[in-house]
């Protein structure tokens, strides 16, 4: 095992077929070189139990997913009166349960603060062993103010993380692109404040569009994921590019970056790129 956790947004993409190890599933191809995955699917529709024992089947005791919860929870509802929407769900999910990481509840910008007991409430009724890692929209919780405070106060009580959202690459620069343009406008662009607690941090990285253009972005991240490292600390590292098809190169980059001051970390067993032929 690596001492930290690597994963995508997906485990599929058309443009990874070449580069992941041959044989397989896509989930168990991907398996083979991420121990982690962002289970965005189950945010717009849940998955049966049938598809989360094929899930299971595809994948080593120390991979983990850490699935949304569905939009009618976190956003349609805001938390309030979920309870057996909640019951469904989490009962649906359970073939799944010994390679569950902590569920990612990602709530929208009009969750303020004045919804927190809402928040509190809802972590405290989620069955053990199971937790959250929290990703915040709303601005009051970027402020350094009251709202922020008793966020984080919150979260250290619960031993729960706060997601670290961080998009400065993403909008380091105009977009010269489509894909690009659409990712700026989707994604949120909010101050990265980190939350020290014992719970495993979570690191939600969109790249710039150019690859090498990161570098300066991660070199930070290297920094702090190896000092969580030496804590005692796995933290999950998300990579993500305006067009995921890129994001197993920048997931490589990454990984090499970490590795130059973590010398025994083992290369990822991704295929080599090969270089196309010119056109003559």
């Amino acid at each position: 095992m690596r001492p930290y956790r690597l994963g995508c947004p997906q485990w599929q993409h058309p443009n990874w077929n070449g580069r992941l190890p041959d044989g397989g599933s896509p989930l168990l191809r991907y398996n083979r070189v991420f121990d982690c995955v962002e289970g965005n699917t189950t945010f717009y529709a849940t998955p049966t139990s049938s598809q989360c024992e094929q899930w299971r089947a595809q994948v080593h005791e120390h991979f983990r997913f850490q699935f949304k919860f569905p939009r009618a929870v976190t956003h349609d509802r805001l938390l309030v009166g979920t309870d057996a929407l909640v019951r469904e769900f989490l009962d649906i999910m359970t073939p799944l349960q010994d390679v569950m990481g902590p569920f990612l509840l990602q709530l929208p910008a009009a969750f303020g603060p004045e919804n927190l007991n809402a928040l509190w409430a809802f972590l405290d009724d989620l069955p053990a062993p199971l937790s959250c890692a929290v990703e915040v929209r709303h601005l009051a919780f970027f402020a350094k103010g009251e709202g922020e405070r008793m966020l984080n106060q919150g979260l250290r009580e619960r031993n729960s993380a706060r997601v670290c959202f961080d998009s400065r690459a993403l909008f380091s620069d105009t977009a010269s692109d489509a894909v690009t343009a659409d990712a700026q406008r989707k994604k949120p662009q909010v101050p990265v404040h980190v939350l020290p607690v014992e719970a495993d941090p979570v690191i939600r990285f969109i790249g710039h569009p150019q690859l090498e253009a990161n570098r300066a972005f991660l070199v930070p991240w290297v920094t702090r994921v190896s000092e969580w490292i030496a804590a005692g600390h796995r933290p999950y590292m998300y990579i993500h590019m305006p067009d995921n098809g890129d994001a197993l190169a920048l997931a490589e980059l990454w990984h090499e970056m970490l590795g130059d001051v973590m010398p025994d970390l083992a290369p990822l067993p991704l295929v080599k790129q090969m270089d196309q032929p010119g056109l003559f």
